[in-house]
């Protein structure tokens, strides 16, 4: 366990280090939602209405963002090697990065949400429901990307390859997510059902994605 603990806490540094985790994640993110009242204009029943779903398009994105460097920087600097043959199980290695990425992009999206969420005319009461749909349905857009970002490791410029392998995947991550922060607005629906699928699809990621991830990481270095 300490292996692990080392692995989170070093990649945790290198992205902040770096800038590519919650900087340039949350940075992206900051600039989507505030332009986006700019191209709609002032149509504040519009912006209410359409803000989750505009919430929701910046976190895939920036969560998006970084996850081409999740496997690359170690395998350029040869230290993916040492992950694979280290006494840690991959998975459970692979599952440690997954939570570091999270913590430096998710995570920092679902805190600055509320504060955005103002400039979508999104009712504070509301937002609490909107930021809670994120904590919930973030960890599994991370843990999609796992899958693709080990398929495309060892390809020159994977990140149009992890886009195209990642977007339909984390399609109802956005459905169900967008649903359930709607649902908390607007309704008609209520907010349980659709928030039950979203944290049913973040816990079946958190399952499949490692062990799929290992499995490609495995194939494609042998």
């Amino acid at each position: 366990m300490s292996a692990l603990k080392a692995l989170l806490i070093r990649d945790m540094k290198l992205a902040f280090r770096v800038g590519g985790g919650a900087l340039i994640g949350a940075l992206f993110f900051l600039i989507v939602v505030v332009l986006t009242p700019f191209a709609i204009g002032p149509d504040l029943a519009l912006l209410s209405r359409i803000g989750p779903a505009i919430l929701w398009l910046g976190a895939l994105l920036a969560s998006l963002l970084t996850l081409d460097r999740l496997f690359a920087a170690d395998y350029e600097d040869g230290s993916l090697d040492l992950i694979m043959t280290g006494r840690a199980q991959l998975e459970l290695a692979i599952l440690t990065k997954a939570l570091a990425h999270w913590l430096t992009t998710g995570l920092p999206l679902v805190i600055i949400a509320p504060l955005l969420g103002l400039l979508l005319n999104i009712d504070l009461a509301a937002m609490k429901y909107v930021a809670l749909t994120l904590l919930a349905g973030t960890p599994a857009l991370t843990f999609i990307g796992l899958i693709g970002a080990a398929l495309s490791v060892t390809l020159r410029r994977g990140g149009l390859l992890l886009a195209v392998l990642v977007l339909p995947l984390t399609i109802p991550v956005l459905i169900f997510g967008v649903a359930a922060a709607n649902s908390a607005i607007i309704g008609p629906v209520p907010f349980g059902p659709p928030f039950t699928i979203l944290c049913g699809l973040s816990l079946a990621s958190l399952v499949i994605g490692p062990l799929a991830a290992a499995a490609a990481l495995r194939h494609g270095l042998e």
